[in-house]
């Protein structure tokens, strides 16, 4: 396993991530696309928590360079860590080489935490172990995280069935107690939008949360109004899988456009997604034309592209605040909870 980064503060909410991370509060601004701007990764890990950026949204969403986009990210940071979201699928090799090189540049700015997604994370272990620094893995369930592990993995990200984006199948409890066997500090991913999930969630035994949906309904977030506003409506039974995104379900906030266009892929794309070769076409098909809608969405201050991404956590999140008192509130009462 690699070293751990600097001590969290002797008053930290002390977890086997906090200590992985340098951080002073095991709560994750999870990595979004298209949400993850610098002002709002820089936010949270400014207060003690660990702000995550996604490289495409950084690029290609929010029109950084990347390098200097880390940096930025770095200084409203105040100096203090920042992670990286690495989507290791192989299935472009064009893709892959800029992956390599978005985490070389992570690495010489700085950036020692990483959260992997999809695909083989060694190569990314190895690089990250060489200069200290730590990878968790996003898994739904024990074979992944096993492969993980096999790969070098310190940490794994644990997505219930109640995340944003890519949703799992088992409960906050159900998967914790699955991937517990394992012995490495496993975060909570999704479900969690009150201070109360995220006491319960580290009462469980989690060594920390990761939250998206209750970040992107606050002032730091650019996404548009009518998507933060969307959240703050939202109930849990508004949340609703779509398989058109990328052709497995995601999690998204139920909306006339989502009504209209129907929750099941074609009979063409089910087609070409069950095809060995076949399938390869299909994801860059969705892939290409998800980045594009749901990019446009999100900035769409109109609301008439209403294609939103967001989890069960909609339930907690009662209106728009400055994720800096997200992370203050959510640590005062998990110290409160712990001092009880």
């Amino acid at each position: 396993m690699a070293s751990e980064a600097r001590p969290a503060s002797a008053t930290a909410l002390e977890t086997a991530l906090t200590r992985h991370a340098g951080i002073e509060t095991p709560l994750i601004c999870g990595p979004m696309y298209p949400c993850s701007n610098p002002e709002l990764v820089g936010a949270v890990s400014l207060v003690g928590g660990l702000g995550v950026f996604q490289p495409i949204s950084l690029t290609y969403v929010h029109g950084h360079d990347y390098r200097d986009g880390i940096r930025l990210m770095r200084e409203l940071a105040g100096g203090r860590p920042i992670g990286m979201n690495a989507l290791i699928e192989t299935s472009s090799q064009r893709y892959m080489d800029k992956m390599i090189r978005w985490v070389d540049v992570a690495i010489e700015e700085g950036v020692r935490f990483f959260i992997t997604s999809l695909g083989n994370p060694r190569w990314v272990c190895e690089k990250a172990h060489a200069v200290g620094g730590v990878v968790y893995h996003d898994v739904t369930e024990s074979k992944w995280a096993q492969k993980g592990l096999d790969g070098g993995v310190d940490g794994l990200i644990a997505v219930n069935n109640r995340a944003g984006g890519h949703a799992g199948g088992k409960s906050v409890r159900e998967l914790y107690e699955e991937l517990a066997v394992f012995d490495v500090p496993i975060v909570c991913a999704g479900g969690v939008g009150s201070e109360e999930r995220f006491v319960e969630a580290l009462e469980v035994g989690y060594a920390g949360v990761q939250m998206g949906t209750r970040f992107i309904a606050t002032t730091e977030c650019n996404s548009a109004a009518p998507y933060k506003q969307a959240i703050v409506d939202a109930g849990e039974a508004d949340i609703v899988l779509s398989e058109r995104i990328t052709g497995v379900p995601v999690s998204v906030i139920r909306t006339p456009y989502i009504e209209r266009m129907g929750l099941e892929a074609g009979a063409f794309a089910r087609w070409m997604l069950r095809g060995r070769r076949r399938k390869h076409w299909m994801r860059i098909l969705y892939a290409a034309k998800s980045l594009w809608q749901l990019k446009h969405a999100s900035l769409d201050e109109a609301g008439d592209k209403d294609y939103w991404q967001a989890g069960k956590s909609v339930a907690g999140v009662t209106g728009i605040e400055s994720a800096r008192e997200i992370v203050r509130r959510f640590a005062a009462a998990a110290r409160e909870a712990r001092a009880a």
